[in-house]
């Protein structure tokens, strides 16, 4: 029966261009476990957005001197822009500025109070004098208490990944804004009741014996949070004028921190894509219910704010939009580590990465999917460099898979004019191979169901060396000038393998998954196709990337070509790569 797969994917902040850590780090695992499950035949809801509140963008808005909605208008377009470059499949993908998301967060926040899981407290904020103001907490610098690196947040330092309940835990703290001193004063905010939470279901939550199955570092993270060091308390207000506005009288200058918010855009996303669909209550499906799973692709340093605040919220709001179920808690969080850049950390300021903006005019999008899968961070940190893509490329795009295809086609082209040859009697060894591209569809699939992307695809990468291994020693090149028969027996048993093969790279490789479909003589689309949409929502013009599934045909099994099928003339599915190219793109960075 077909389960109903909840997918979301991290909310980037709107305040910089994404980087090639930022998509192997959650955006394109997710769409690879999109991808599979679609082609399973279950349920897919893929969300995500853009997140345009918090401090990082209106740091950005400060640094450029303009308006903070322009920063967020801006780089929510060069998202879009990259993420249909790059073929990510969202279902939607929208952002926090959409009166539904402010409307769902603030439903959020009053459940919780109705609930009694929020409570008010006085707590000393740093005030700059010279602004006249508190400052936010990234608006503070100092140095971090834990592991004495000096330019660590308010809110955490970037350099051990401490989370501070205020930026008053920081050493010699100053304003980032003017360097200028910082003193403390009162000021009232709501506290969500992470203790009573974890008494009431937390704990129990994260005992269950199915996590085991999680990735050690998001469980032993989540444990020891959770189970030894225990919750505090922790502010989901904040003094701020950019965000969603507390829904209760007193508290106009205040929204919601940011933490706090933008996790409920997994559900409200949902519920903006039931709406747009036309069918309101669609999103239950996949929030309610023994039968909905729901996944959660980010990277390391967001794993307490989906293992533990965000389950916290959904436990918090029993009743919330129906008074007989409760929202789905996380089936599964597969965070993956940090992807660095030539051995070193990725950096904006410095220029250090691959900003993939830019990086989709040089290349193609299927060959920067593959390796940034292979050498996708699953359990540790990883490199990019631009030889190891070229090398990939090459070696293993290019001359495993790519040649397998190409020259069987070719091959059929010059040997049968195109029309796929009568096989015969398929004999063991014949026989041996297709059973294991079929089984593949079983070990592939398993490791796709486990979220092991790098091994999933190098599985299917092994398979393809080992059809490229049949064809070597069947040589048909050979056998054609003596025996047609033969000849049309191997290159017909390969083309059957090929097209086992199109579907187990499809998560991957869509696009080149699409071409060798239609080189095959196959109709229709395997996925779907995604469209970036402008909609009015109360007046306002917004912009966000769907996706329709209602022409795929794709499925997770061998497609059987047909003997007697005219095939259209073969073509290459991939490009080598010149050595130059490493050259080029080191000389790109550290530019301005």
């Amino acid at each position: 029966m077909p389960e109903y797969i909840q997918i979301n994917g991290a909310w980037p902040y709107a305040n910089a261009d994404i980087h090639q850590g930022n998509v192997t780090g959650s955006y394109l695992p997710a769409d690879i476990f999109a991808r599979y499950h679609r082609l399973k035949g279950n349920h897919v809801l893929f969300v995500s957005g853009s997140d345009g509140h918090g401090t990082p963008v209106t740091v950005k808005a400060d640094e450029m001197g303009v308006d903070v909605t322009e920063v967020f208008e801006h780089y929510h377009g060069r998202f879009l822009e990259v993420f249909a470059g790059l073929g990510l499949s969202y279902d939607l993908f929208t952002h926090t500025e959409t009166e539904n998301h402010h409307k769902v967060s603030q439903d959020i926040f009053l459940k919780l109070l109705e609930n009694e899981y929020l409570y008010t407290k006085v707590t000393k904020q740093m005030y700059s004098p010279a602004a006249g103001k508190f400052l936010p907490d990234r608006y503070v610098e100092g140095e971090c208490p834990n592991c004495g690196f000096d330019r660590a947040r308010g809110d955490q330092c970037d350099n051990c990944n401490t989370l501070f309940e205020s930026a008053a835990e920081l050493v010699n703290p100053r304003s980032k804004i003017d360097d200028s001193g910082l003193e403390m004063r009162d000021t009232e905010h709501f506290f969500i009741d992470l203790p009573a939470l974890a008494k009431d279901g937390l704990e129990k939550w994260i005992q269950n014996p199915e996590k085991e199955s999680w990735r050690p570092q998001v469980l032993n993270f989540t444990k020891n949070w959770i189970l030894d060091e225990g919750l505090i308390g922790r502010a989901v207000t904040r003094d701020m004028d950019w965000g969603v506005k507390i829904p209760v009288e007193g508290y106009d200058t205040k929204v919601f921190y940011v933490w706090f918010e933008a996790v409920i855009g997994y559900l409200s996303a949902s519920i903006e894509w039931a709406k747009n669909n036309g069918e309101p209550d669609a999103w239950k499906n996949w929030w309610y219910g023994d039968q909905a799973k729901s996944y959660y692709f980010i990277g390391k340093d967001n794993i307490p704010f989906h293992s533990i605040f965000w389950p916290a919220q959904l436990l918090g709001v029993k009743g919330l939009y129906d008074e007989e179920r409760d929202l789905n808690l996380p089936h599964d969080i597969p965070a993956n580590q940090f992807m660095n850049m030539e051995g070193r950390k990725i950096s904006g300021s410095q220029n250090w990465g691959v900003w993939m903006i830019d990086a989709l005019e040089r290349h193609d999008p299927d060959p920067l999917r593959y390796y940034l899968t292979a050498v996708m961070p699953e359990s540790r940190d990883s490199d990019w460099t631009w030889e190891g893509y070229v090398t990939r490329n090459n070696k293993e795009l290019v001359a495993n898979w790519g040649n397998l295809a190409n020259r069987t086609l070719k091959m059929i082209g010059k040997y049968f004019d195109g029309v796929v040859p009568e096989p015969g009697e398929l004999d063991e060894r014949d026989t041996t191979l297709l059973a294991a591209i079929d089984a593949g569809f079983d070990t592939v699939g398993d490791l796709y169901e486990k979220t092991e992307f790098r091994a999933a695809l190098a599985e299917t990468m092994r398979l393809s060396s080992l059809v490229n291994q049949y064809l070597d020693e069947t040589a048909p090149w050979k056998s054609a000038k003596v025996d047609m028969t033969e000849t049309g027996k191997s290159l017909y048993t390969v083309l059957q393998a090929i097209s086992g093969l199109k579907a187990l790279f499809a998560p991957v490789l869509p696009f080149t998954g699409q071409k060798l479909h239609e080189l095959l003589g196959e109709e229709g689309q395997i996925f779907g196709e995604q469209k970036v949409v402008e909609y009015e929502e109360e007046n306002r013009q917004h912009q966000a990337m769907t996706y329709d599934g209602s022409a795929a045909i794709g499925t997770w099994s061998r497609s059987e070509i047909p003997a007697g099928r005219q095939l259209p003339p073969a073509q290459p599915m991939f490009k080598k790569l010149d050595s130059e190219v490493i050259a080029d793109e080191l000389a790109l960075l550290g530019e301005s």
